[in-house]
């Protein structure tokens, strides 16, 4: 039997960018190099890491889990969310992200980010057997 399961995180922008400002480890703790690399590329880096942050927490939200437990201290890090050629977000995930994953049977997943004015939005589908 087939499972689709839903997850979605809504973000104020302006509530990331003054905790990015306060924390200097922040950004280095949540975010992976090439996610760094990829929003500091852009002319307001503080939408795309608040993008990217609600979709690492989409993904949990949708896999029934959350940040905390034996073995997931370095989950946003595992949870990787970078650009297609196309632009489309995709979700990478390596670590107890991926074995969490493959426990649970998800076989697929898709990711869809958002921004408006001041939040981000991010909605994870993930489908599993």
């Amino acid at each position: 039997m087939m499972k689709i399961l839903q997850g979605i995180d809504i973000v104020d922008i302006s509530k990331l960018k003054r905790i990015i400002q306060k924390n200097s480890t922040f950004i280095s703790d949540i975010f992976t190099e090439k996610e760094r690399e990829y929003c500091e590329s852009r002319k307001d880096p503080y939408i795309h890491f608040a993008g990217r942050f609600a979709a690492k927490e989409s993904f949990v939200k949708a896999l029934g889990t959350g940040f905390s437990g034996t073995g997931i201290d370095h989950l946003f890090q595992e949870i990787e969310v970078l650009p297609a050629p196309s632009g489309k977000p995709e979700l990478h995930l390596k670590g107890w992200a991926e074995k969490l994953a493959k426990k649970r049977r998800i076989c697929q997943w898709t990711v869809s980010i958002s921004h408006a004015s001041d939040y981000a939005v991010a909605s994870v589908i993930l489908i599993g057997n």
